[in-house]
């Protein structure tokens, strides 16, 4: 893939994640500390996971296309690569309750999640394109034949 290409995907991954964690941290919070309040600069907090969260995703670029063993085990090491930045980032902020074991595992779990969801959307993002360009590619052909 084109490593433009490459940094476009990248950033609607971003975004998708910005959604998908400002959901997270909202429902994690309404069931574990629901009782807080924040500031301004916390609306930042899934941006900033998001953006972390871009970084392991560079170990899926390739200049040739990768056979699916290749992109099944990228992809499980992009998800342990995540799952290790989450939970460091939650071991070193007091504002985890990280002592509680149903709170780790809640992260990680919806590390997991998050992980699967943006897959499928980009996925389901990719199979449209793809079902696009093969009719217009057969719209082609019929025009020339």
């Amino acid at each position: 893939m084109e490593f433009k290409r490459f940094l476009i995907h990248k950033l609607s991954l971003f975004f998708m994640l910005s959604t998908l964690i400002t959901l997270a941290v909202s429902l994690l919070g309404t069931a574990f500390d629901s009782g807080a309040r924040f500031g301004y600069d916390t609306l930042l907090t899934p941006i900033k996971y998001a953006a972390l969260c871009l970084l392991p995703t560079f170990v899926t670029w390739s200049r040739h296309e990768l056979s699916l063993k290749a992109l099944l085990l990228r992809k499980a090491l992009m998800l342990a690569l995540i799952e290790a930045e989450i939970l460091l980032i939650a071991f070193t902020s007091p504002a985890i309750d990280t002592e509680n074991p149903l709170v780790v595992l809640s992260l990680a779990g919806s590390v997991l999640v998050i992980f699967v969801l943006a897959n499928f959307l980009t996925w389901m993002r990719e199979t449209a394109e793809a079902k696009k360009m093969n009719l217009d590619l057969a719209r082609f052909q019929k025009l020339h034949e």
